[in-house]
């Protein structure tokens, strides 16, 4: 305990034992008791006039996306009807319905593009819009300890709003693949305490003042509890959603990805003991990274730029980290022997 605190208690103790002797010294320290409790109601009363201000301001621009097979979240990113989402929530679908909260007519809207890479897409709503597009901020300005809101639609629950604070930055994720859509890995994205639940995918993670800094996209498990690890939640941070979704509103597709890659399809593969070795190469892109360093099908590779890759999830995490023209060694099983090539990434 700290020692000031145990000296103020033994001092309000002294003076309940012997009211007569209390000084007024002593009644200065109440009033600046009073004071201090106060300063910090106001405080806690203007926090709570912050909360209220950007969700006034922000949710409106957080829609519902019903699909066929369930619901999530989505923000309106410009006055023309373009809706960021991700590529998870709008699966294999193309059309879709979409509800803003303050209008209670679901609105058709179609898909633009998606992109599971990144695990983003954009939709799009024609005719008039009941909201103004959210404001959306610069990620890159993020600081460890700032207060957010994730504001979506939790199971089903519309226009749900929960707080907590940026816990950590540029975490890569791996994501596992589902029915709708296929595993990635996803570098820089933000770790927040704000709670994430199934359908606030592809909503918002706002700042103090009211700007987009990412999209809520899955919440961490625990595996010995089989269940989402609570406090412990991921969103793409909004540099890399303006990115796919500038390029996707322009140009219809991602013709920019800034990821690495070597240009293969592979696999896991595992010794006689079960125990995961490497990536076997299936097949080469025709004139990728991979055939033009001379990596062939049928190679394992174990390892890249000193990094062991014993499944697709570490290769995957280690080409996130990385830049297309990025020069690696990579370490290649063929045989029984192992050797090292030097490859020059290529584009995703």
């Amino acid at each position: 305990m700290d020692r000031h605190l145990v000296t103020r208690i033994g001092v309000g103790v002294a003076c309940a034992a012997v009211i007569a002797g209390c000084t007024p010294g002593d009644t200065a320290s109440t009033g600046g008791a009073q004071a201090t409790t106060i300063e910090a109601s106001a405080a806690a009363s203007s926090l709570e006039q912050g909360y209220e201000q950007v969700v006034h301001d922000t949710l409106p621009s957080v829609v519902q996306i019903n699909t066929e097979d369930g619901l999530g979240s989505g923000v309106l990113y410009d006055d023309k009807g373009h809706i960021v989402t991700n590529a998870h929530v709008v699966g294999r679908e193309t059309r879709f319905q979409v509800s803003f909260a303050n209008d209670s007519t679901p609105r058709s809207a179609t898909l633009v593009a998606s992109h599971p890479p990144e695990d983003l897409a954009v939709i799009k709503v024609d005719g008039s819009l009941p909201s103004s597009p959210a404001k959306f901020g610069d990620s890159g300005r993020l600081r460890v300890g700032q207060l957010v809101l994730a504001m979506g639609n939790p199971l089903g629950l519309s226009s749900s709003v929960s707080n907590g604070i940026v816990s950590a930055l540029g975490r890569t994720v791996a994501e596992p693949a589902s029915a709708a859509s296929p595993g990635t890995t996803i570098a820089d994205m933000i770790q927040t305490s704000a709670a994430i639940n199934p359908g606030n995918s592809g909503g918002a993670l706002v700042d103090m003042s009211g700007a987009v800094i990412g999209i809520p996209t899955l919440a961490a498990t625990d595996q010995q509890l089989g269940g989402a690890a609570p406090g412990i939640g991921f969103a793409i941070s909004v540099n890399t959603v303006k990115r796919i979704a500038d390029q996707i509103i322009r140009d219809g597709k991602v013709t920019e990805s800034g990821r690495a890659a070597l240009g293969i399809t592979g696999r896991t593969v595992i010794d006689r003991s079960r125990k995961e070795v490497g990536v076997g190469v299936v097949t080469v892109v025709d004139g990728g990274a991979a055939q033009k360093a001379g990596i062939r099908a049928g190679d394992v590779i174990t390892e890249v730029g000193d990094t062991a890759t014993p499944a697709i999830a570490e290769l995957n995490r280690v080409l996130a980290a990385r830049k297309p023209g990025d020069r690696v060694p990579v370490e290649v099983l063929r045989g029984t022997g192992n050797t090292t090539i030097d490859v020059v990434l290529g584009e995703l």
